[in-house]
């Protein structure tokens, strides 16, 4: 099982910028299509993003489209999510998950068995 570490949540101002890092300790990713979820406060765990192994199918939900990026360095072993225009509601703490799959699923919207292996999560709070 992959063990998967995310990085550089923090505080940020409404409208401000986050980018967010996934990396795996040991293990190559580059088989896995990797997903970032996000769960806040008394709601359940959703899903924001997800990308293949190869990098070229991107998905989003539609709540992040236009202001979040996905992209991986497979070389480097990392996958990033670049966070623009943060908004109060996208507040909560910020996992990655590696898939069983070189494709992400047809749905991201809530996580699925298929994301076998998880980070432990990295908070973001946007306040001013």
């Amino acid at each position: 099982q992959l063990q998967l570490v995310e990085s550089g949540g923090g505080l940020v101002q409404p409208g401000g910028s986050l980018r967010l890092s996934c990396a795996s300790s040991g293990s190559t990713l580059n088989y896995n299509a990797i997903g970032w979820f996000r769960q806040a406060p008394g709601k359940e765990r959703e899903g924001v993003s997800c990308i293949s192994s190869g990098g070229g199918v991107l998905a989003y939900a539609d709540s992040v489209k236009g202001r979040f990026q996905i992209s991986r360095d497979n070389a480097k072993n990392t996958v990033s999510l670049q966070m623009n225009s943060l908004k109060p509601e996208d507040t909560g703490i910020y996992y990655c998950a590696a898939r069983q799959s070189i494709a992400c699923p047809l749905s991201i919207r809530y996580p699925n068995p298929s994301f076998s292996s998880w980070g432990q999560g990295t908070q973001v709070t946007v306040s001013s």
